[in-house]
C-alpha cells in the first residue's frame, strides 16, 4: 500500500497541485487537504506547499499559521509526523514555531525567480536521505520573502545541531543569513525550504530533476518506521 502524504491547500496556494503531482512521481498517494479541515485524515506525512496563503497580509504565513488544519498538523508535527514546508509552507513553519526564525523581505526588495544551485548540508532529514551530504543540485526558487533571518544564537544552534539542511551557492538571491536555504527541527522530521523542489521533478519541465528526492526520502523513512 503506498505512503499517503497530505498537501494543504491554502487560498492563496499556487503550487499545491505541483506538490500532489511531485508527491505522486515519488511513488506515494498524494492526499488533498484543505486549510478547513479539522483532521490530517490519516496521512502519513504533509507538504506544505509555496504561494501566498491568505493573500499574505499581515505577514508570510501568519494568517494560514491559525488555520483550523493547522492545529491538527502542529500536534502530529510535534509528535513525529514528518513535514516539508515549501516556500511559502516555510514561512507557516516559522509562523507556527515548528522551526526558528523568519522570513522576510529580499534584501533586493524585488521579487527573484531564478534556477538556484545549492549544496545539501543534511543528509540525515526526513526529506533529504536520498542525497549525500555535500551533493550539489538545482532547483528554481521565485520569492519575494525569502530571506531567512533569525538572532546569532539561533543561528550558532542550527550550525551547531547541523540544522542548515541547504545553502544557497554561487549567489545568494535574497539576502538569507549565512546563505541558508533550508531548516530542519532538532528531529530532521520538519524541513523548511525556500526554492521549489515540485519544480524539479521530470525532465520535461526541468530544470532538473533534482527536486524528486526531497520526496523520494520520505517515502523511505516511511518505510523503514
Amino acid at each position: 500500500m503506498a505512503a499517503r502524504i497530505g498537501v494543504v491547500t491554502f487560498p492563496g496556494s499556487l503550487d499545491d497541485v505541483d506538490a500532489a503531482r511531485a508527491v505522486r512521481l515519488a511513488g506515494a498517494e498524494p492526499v488533498a487537504l484543505w486549510h478547513k479541515d479539522r483532521t490530517l485524515q490519516g496521512v502519513d506525512a504533509v507538504v506544505l506547499p509555496g504561494g501566498f496563503s491568505y493573500g499574505d497580509y499581515l505577514r508570510c504565513g501568519a494568517i494560514a499559521r491559525f488555520a483550523p488544519v493547522m492545529e491538527s498538523l502542529v500536534d502530529a508535527a510535534r509528535g513525529g509526523l514528518p513535514v516539508l514546508g515549501i516556500c511559502n509552507g516555510f514561512q507557516i513553519l516559522c509562523e507556527s514555531h515548528l522551526l526558528p526564525g523568519a522570513l522576510t523581505r529580499n534584501d533586493s526588495l524585488h521579487f527573484v525567480c531564478r534556477d538556484q544551485r545549492l549544496r545539501i548540508e543534511n543528509a540525515a532529514t526526513a526529506w533529504t536521505s536520498a542525497f549525500q551530504p555535500g551533493q550539489e543540485i538545482v532547483v528554481p526558487l521565485k520569492n519575494g520573502e525569502g530571506s531567512y533571518v533569525a538572532d546569532e544564537r539561533t543561528l550558532d544552534e542550527l550550525e551547531a545541531e547541523g540544522r542548515v539542511v541547504a545553502r544557497y551557492l554561487d549567489v545568494n538571491p535574497n539576502g538569507s543569513r549565512r546563505d541558508i536555504a533550508g531548516i530542519s527541527n532538532a528531529a530532521g522530521t520538519v524541513v523548511g525550504l525556500m526554492p521549489h523542489p515540485e519544480h524539479a521533478v521530470e525532465p520535461l519541465t526541468g530544470p532538473t530533476t533534482d527536486g524528486l528526492g526531497f520526496f523520494t526520502s520520505v517515502l523511505t523513512r516511511l518505510v523503514g518506521a
